[in-house]
């Protein structure tokens, strides 16, 4: 990833070079910087109420309240595992965290849950289509509320950064759903042995 950064400076300073527009080139640079700075330290606020909010969602059970909402969506989706995996609590709590913006939380619940995946697993150095499916849904980014793009949207000074909120979740919704009917279909062609 590095190599490509690297090589998008060079580039853009080689273009400039040839355009005669180097200085041009170096002062959009700092005043980039300098946006970059102040954004990152309006974040802060934002994202402080925000994972305040969530706190208080986790620790009122909210989390865990939709989590139990999902689990019977989950025993459909994920229905080669046992009726009473563990990974299906784990999994539930993953997209939980994640459909309220809590990623930071969401991470150790999907460490867990692919451990549990893995040990359901009769090949252990082979991914099975239930860990394929769980990659998937997270990868697809499902959320309810997107914090972070509201965060950011607030701090450069939109007039209303909470519309985002509507678009994001059809947006994600589709993205999430998708996922899972491929992810289906992929399985049907790469059977676990």
């Amino acid at each position: 990833m590095n190599f490509i950064f690297v090589f998008l400076i060079l580039i853009s300073f080689i273009v400039a070079i040839y355009r005669g527009r180097l200085d041009e080139t170096v002062n959009a640079m700092f005043e980039s910087s300098i946006l970059a700075v102040k954004v990152s330290i309006s974040l802060i606020g934002v994202m402080a109420l925000w994972l305040g909010f969530i706190k208080i969602a986790q620790k009122s059970g909210l989390i865990e309240l939709f989590s139990k909402f999902v689990s019977p969506v989950l025993k459909i989706i994920f229905n080669e595992l046992p009726k009473n995996s563990p990974a299906f609590s784990n999994i539930a709590l993953n997209i939980s965290a994640n459909a309220l913006g809590l990623s930071n939380a969401a991470t150790p619940f999907g460490i867990k849950a692919m451990k549990d995946l893995k040990l359901e697993s009769n090949k252990k150095d082979t991914a099975t289509n239930s860990m394929c499916m769980f990659l998937a849904m997270n990868t697809s980014g499902f959320q309810l509320v997107p914090a972070t793009v509201i965060a950011i949207l607030a701090s450069c000074g939109a007039d209303n950064p909470t519309e985002i909120i509507i678009p994001a979740f059809i947006v994600t919704s589709t993205t999430f759903i998708f996922a899972i009917i491929l992810a289906k279909i992929f399985a049907k062609f790469w059977k676990e042995v």
